[in-house]
């Protein structure tokens, strides 16, 4: 883990996609410590698109509906989410400079947000980062049960729908392993990502190319697909 103060760079959204082209991503110690550190994992988290699993209960509830599923509409709302004190996290590492950064790279169009609404209010999503055939997911929060995990199954039927091959997780979770979340070594990951971002992506890696309107059952329909050039670990 390297400070990004320490060796003297001035981080901007533009050497931000550099670096996640180059695999690493970087992070604060806390909200309270404006220092950023790159982080380059030995072991990183991959969520394999062609073997993504929905819970049979999250399933029914996606099914029933009740909600409604809204893409980079607030992204300042959800990254004060997702930055907010939850139970058992007193803090968070999103301070004001990662705030900041996403923020520029949202209006350049390569940070996005899944949000999960009820009536109007925001009671769950996620954001992440998309470069060409790539996802990197940041982070995610829910005000009520399971809404983060309702994002994260939208996100993948977006990410399928539109041509991508790579879902970065970063780390694995438990909450993340019940998806089927994998770990690859740096080198695998490094294979993996140079295939998704080989030829840019184009219009077939649009994050925006799914529109809304898809029921539950359409939505479990698409992630239960295989994907012909899912990401795989063999």
């Amino acid at each position: 883990m390297t400070s990004i103060d320490d060796v003297m760079i001035e981080i901007t959204p533009q050497v931000l996609l550099k670096a996640y082209a180059c695999g690493i991503f970087p992070m604060a110690e806390s909200a309270e410590d404006n220092a950023l550190y790159w982080i380059d994992p030995e072991r990183r988290g991959i969520l394999p698109l062609d073997r993504v699993h929905v819970p049979q209960r999250l399933a029914r509830t996606i099914r029933k509906g009740g909600f409604e599923v809204r893409i980079d509409h607030d992204f300042e709302a959800v990254i004060e989410g997702c930055a907010a004190p939850r139970s058992g996290r007193r803090s968070t590492w999103i301070n004001g400079r990662i705030r900041s950064l996403y923020r520029d790279l949202f209006a350049l169009g390569h940070c996005h947000t899944v949000e999960i609404y009820e009536g109007e209010r925001l009671i769950g999503g996620l954001y992440g980062m998309h470069l060409g055939r790539a996802f990197f997911g940041e982070s995610m929060f829910s005000r009520a049960r399971d809404t983060s995990k309702i994002a994260l199954v939208y996100l993948v039927a977006r990410l399928k729908f539109g041509g991508f091959v790579l879902l970065d997780t970063q780390f694995v979770t438990g909450h993340l392993a019940r998806f089927g979340a994998t770990e690859v070594g740096r080198s695998e990951f490094q294979r993996l990502l140079e295939g998704a971002l080989a030829g840019g992506g184009g219009a077939a890696a649009e994050f925006s190319l799914l529109g809304g309107g898809l029921s539950g059952a359409e939505v479990l329909q698409l992630v239960s697909q295989t994907s012909k050039t899912g990401c795989s670990t063999a």
